[in-house]
C-alpha cells in the first residue's frame, strides 16, 4: 500500500478500510508537526493538535471528494486546528524560521563570528515573522516550510491562487522592512 496514491488510501478509509488510515498518518504526521511548529512553541501543544487532525480527518473522511488531492485537505485541516489553538493562546514567537529563504543574501561562514551572526539574524527573523499579520506569515510559511503551491495553499487558505501571490509578495516585503528598519 506504500505505492498507493494519498487520494487511493482516502478512498479505500471511506469503504471501511480502517487500517489503510495508518498509512496516511505514516505520511503526513511528521509534516504536520512541522507545520504546527510555526504556529505554536511547545511539543506536548502541537501533539495534542495533531492527534485533534487525525481525528478530525478520519472523522470527516467521507466529506474527501478523490477527485481532488488529499494534502491540501488534510492542511486546511491543520490549518484551522492550529488557527484556533493559537487564537486560545496568548501570542507567542514563532519556531525557528531560516532567514534564507526570504532575503536574498548570506552571512559568510569564514568569518570567526558567522555562526553567532546567523544564530542573530535568525533570531531576528522569528521575531520579524511573528510580527507580520496573519495574511502574510500564513502563505509565507506553507510556501517556504511546507513547500506547497500557490495552488495548494489557495486550497488551504480559501483564497484565490493570485491572492496567494500578492500575500507572499507583500509578505516578502514586509519582512524585508522589518529588518531595514531593525538593521538600522
Amino acid at each position: 500500500m506504500q505505492e498507493e496514491s494519498d487520494e487511493t488510501i482516502a478512498i479505500l478509509v471511506q469503504n471501511d478500510d480502517s487500517e489503510a488510515f495508518g498509512f496516511l498518518i505514516e505520511r503526513y504526521e511528521e509534516k504536520i508537526k512541522r507545520y504546527g511548529r510555526k504556529f505554536l512553541n511547545t511539543k506536548e501543544d502541537i501533539e495534542d493538535i495533531v492527534q485533534e487532525v487525525f481525528i478530525k480527518a478520519y472523522t470527516y473522511i467521507q466529506s474527501f471528494d478523490a477527485n481532488q488531492r488529499f494534502s491540501p485537505w488534510i492542511y486546511r485541516i491543520a490549518h484551522n486546528e492550529f488557527v484556533n489553538e493559537l487564537r486560545k493562546k496568548t501570542r507567542q514567537p514563532l519556531g525557528f524560521f531560516d532567514p534564507d529563504t526570504i532575503l536574498p543574501f548570506v552571512i559568510s561562514s569564514e568569518t570567526t563570528d558567522g555562526p553567532i551572526e546567523q544564530a542573530e539574524l535568525k533570531k531576528m527573523m522569528e521575531e520579524f515573522l511573528a510580527e507580520l499579520d496573519e495574511k502574510y506569515r500564513e502563505p509565507l510559511v506553507l510556501f517556504f516550510y511546507e513547500e506547497l503551491s500557490y495552488q495548494d495553499i489557495s486550497e488551504v487558505l480559501h483564497i484565490p491562487v493570485t491572492t496567494v501571490g500578492v500575500r507572499i509578495n507583500r509578505g516578502k516585503v514586509k519582512l524585508k522592512d522589518l529588518y531595514t528598519k531593525k538593521a538600522v
